[in-house]
């Protein structure tokens, strides 16, 4: 934590490299939130911009009463939820590993047509998570994908702890009952 309130503290002094810093280092948190609660690929990138100058404009105000991170996430997944309460716009779920080749595979021991069927599984999964309530599928992806705990997750959604875990297993359970009617158990195994 030391190492956030220096960088803080030299963002606050006009050190144009420190945010660079701030935002190398969150931009990962920030689009993962924002490609898997936005559809609208042509807004995503002006929403990550517009989060990281809301972070600008209010780090002055963080108090490192929580870890930088959720306090990070939190901005985000509000400002989502802004965005899309003025858009009334779909929600869409990230899609991770779309510029990989099979030259990028190949440096883990995977062979194409492993690689071939673990993506279509893949698809098959990102598409059904696609179609989850906006906030089964955030905090499904907050605690499976950014390895969040369930304390950070209520911090950032605002939602208590029991809602949190209620939610992450109807997401589980709907997940699982999708894919089986979709694809059958043999078809994902």
């Amino acid at each position: 934590m030391a190492e956030e309130r220096e960088l803080v503290k030299r963002i606050l002094t006009g050190d144009s490299r420190a945010f660079t810093e701030f935002v190398l280092q969150y931009q990962r948190l920030v689009s993962h939130i924002v490609f898997r609660m936005v559809a609208n690929e042509a807004d995503r990138e002006d929403l990550c911009q517009d989060v990281f100058l809301g972070l600008y404009r209010n780090l002055a105000g963080f108090r490192f009463q929580s870890k930088m991170s959720t306090w990070v996430a939190r901005v985000t997944y509000f400002r989502c939820l802004n965005y899309l309460e003025k858009k009334k716009t779909p929600l869409f779920e990230d899609i991770c590993g779309e510029d990989q080749t099979i030259a990028d595979v190949a440096g883990n021991g995977e062979l194409p047509d492993e690689f071939a069927v673990s993506q279509d599984i893949a698809g098959r999964l990102r598409e059904e998570i696609d179609k989850l309530p906006v906030h089964y599928r955030t905090v499904l992806t907050l605690y499976h994908l950014d390895e969040m705990s369930y304390q950070e997750i209520t911090k950032i959604t605002d939602l208590p702890k029991g809602t949190v875990k209620s939610y992450l297993f109807r997401a589980r359970r709907l997940l699982k009952q999708r894919l089986e009617a979709q694809y059958g158990a043999e078809g994902l195994s």
